[in-house]
């Protein structure tokens, strides 16, 4: 990977966890509930896919419109990664350091929104209990071992979705074929 397109796919990594850790801080600062909503959830996958293309474009671009397919990966993946680190540290911070108390009630919040969820599906009362029981025994949700977890399934489940990226923007300079 040349040294432009991976400080580019650094960049756009920085961007993505200065939005993300921008949007978390809103979040908090506004409304702990922003936390539970699934429009905000799905917006910031969008958003954080939509960092990851734009970096393999770019990089495809630095590289005069040729990219072979672990490029364009590596650059989607460089981007998520580190946006994703920054986030999780600004996360930690926020909810082991600054306000431990709003892990609680956070955690209280996303209880309540799974529940309400349930029912909405018609969901068993003895489903649901069983649930709210699993929610009440997990750990601290921002400890580091569950932040560790999180992180590792986000940055598996976004490489997933990084190899269909990489797919779709590789193109190869057919004068080096």
């Amino acid at each position: 990977m040349e040294n432009q397109t991976k400080t580019s796919a650094i960049n756009h990594g920085l961007y993505l966890g200065a939005f993300l850790s921008l949007t978390t801080v809103i979040a908090y600062a506004v409304s702990l509930d922003l936390f539970t909503k699934w429009w905000w959830g799905i917006g910031l996958l969008i958003a954080i896919i939509v960092f990851g293309i734009v970096s393999s474009m770019k990089s495809k671009s630095i590289q005069n419109g040729f990219i072979s397919f672990k490029e364009a990966f590596s650059s989607y993946f460089i981007a998520i990664a580190i946006g994703l680190i920054i986030s999780t540290i600004v996360s930690a911070i926020i909810f082991n350091v600054v306000d431990p108390d709003a892990a609680i009630t956070l955690k209280q919040k996303i209880m309540d929104s799974q529940v309400e969820m349930m029912r909405n599906f018609g969901a068993p009362e003895d489903a649901i209990a069983e649930t709210v029981d699993k929610l009440e025994a997990q750990e601290n949700m921002f400890s580091i071992g569950s932040i560790l977890q999180s992180l590792a399934f986000q940055l598996i489940g976004f490489s997933i979705v990084g190899l269909i990226v990489a797919l779709v923007v590789k193109k190869t300079d057919p004068d080096t074929e």
